[in-house]
């Protein structure tokens, strides 16, 4: 099922959700004030019962931006942290209009078939003027929508790069710890920064399309290389026998990928979301990646890089926004932008009066007695 909007209440819960082929309801009174005194052990507690109304306030608490959240966020995620080694993560990406939601909503469906509970996390593109996102992902996921087993999570992508969203990691760890055992990361379309994704998930699958043209060029050889599974999408109807051309082609410029001939390469699976052709053979690849991984000790080495990954990213994150909200460059902030706008001073030279006036506000023992 849909879980609420981030911004449909503060405290993360529906008051009104459009569910596909669904009238539009209300959802129960809930009693603000107790919601509020929950505490952070309370709250993993409600999440590892498999609550959704908890978990959707989890998941609000991760993507904000509010300094006394990120505090509650960390204490929750340090609650939650123990591993689940049995979820399957799975990234896709693929070229604007492949149907990655579309495909999401078939293979979901197929997996809740199988007795899986699917957590699908969509992330949107903001926009660079007013910040805003469409968040449209769950349209196009009508019956996976309206599953119990099911949990859509759309998130706009903000001013991070790459379609990633900066809590999709935390995220992915609290619909694990709500008990989903399969992760479906949906990312805004191809691009060299979208190669992000990966960096959090155990496959990547990539989903491309019959005569894409430059599109397909678009993807270049670094996305290519990041896939693990790809799939030629809506091989179907007229477009069967031209997407099985470009599966055989697919599977020629793999082998150009790398020259090691013991290397693993990525199988291309022709697939239609319409007629649910080819769902099975490329969720069985996707597990037999998982298999590879696991056999060569790579399931857990890469877990554990992305961990260290993550860590220098919520580094990055951290110091960024302690510049920002440092008071003495916000109050430099609006005359040093002027005078880069106007030229009268440089974009490197107003960083480094910028971060000369960080440093300056830091203890003497955090720049080495400097």
């Amino acid at each position: 099922m849909v879980e609420p909007l981030a911004g449909s209440t503060a405290l993360g819960l529906a008051t009104n959700v459009v569910v596909p082929g669904r009238a539009m309801t209300a959802a129960p009174a809930v009693t603000r004030v107790a919601a509020a005194k929950l505490d952070m052990t309370e709250l993993a507690q409600f999440i590892r019962q498999g609550s959704r109304r908890h978990l959707a306030r989890a998941i609000t608490l991760v993507e904000s931006n509010r300094p006394d959240d990120r505090v509650q966020a960390r204490e929750l995620l340090n609650t939650l942290r123990e591993a689940h080694p049995d979820s399957v993560r799975v990234g896709i990406t693929g070229v604007p209009g492949a149907g990655k939601s579309t495909f999401i909503n078939a293979m979901g469906m197929q997996l809740i078939e199988q007795g899986h509970r699917v957590a699908v996390l969509a992330v949107d593109p903001s926009s660079t003027r007013t910040g805003g996102s469409i968040l449209g992902d769950r349209t196009r996921m009508g019956e996976l929508a309206a599953a119990s087993e099911a949990f859509i999570r759309p998130s706009p992508s903000g001013n991070h790069l790459g379609g990633v969203a900066r809590a999709t990691r935390e995220t992915m760890l609290l619909c694990e710890a709500a008990g989903y055992d399969v992760v479906l990361i949906e990312t805004v379309g191809v691009g060299q920064s979208e190669v992000a994704v990966a960096g959090m998930v155990d496959t990547f699958l990539l989903i491309t399309l019959a005569r894409a043209g430059d599109q397909l060029q678009g993807i270049k050889r670094g996305i290519l290389e990041m896939a693990d599974v790809i799939t030629v999408n809506k091989s179907d109807g007229d477009n069967e026998a031209a997407s099985r051309i470009a599966a055989r082609d697919l599977r020629t410029a793999m082998k150009l990928i790398t020259s090691d001939p013991n290397a693993r390469r990525p199988p291309v699976v022709n697939t239609s979301s319409y007629t649910g052709m080819g769902l099975a053979d490329l969720w069985r690849e996707v597990l037999n990646h998982r298999a590879y991984l696991e056999d060569h000790g790579g399931l857990q080495a890469r877990r554990a890089e992305q961990q260290r990954d993550w860590m220098w990213a919520l580094v990055d994150d951290e110091l960024v926004e302690s510049v920002r909200q440092c008071p003495a460059v916000k109050s430099q902030r609006a005359a040093l932008e002027e005078a880069v706008r106007t030229g009268q001073l440089s974009a490197v030279e107003a960083a480094e009066t910028i971060l000369r006036t960080f440093a300056e506000q830091l203890p003497p023992h955090w720049l080495g007695g400097r």
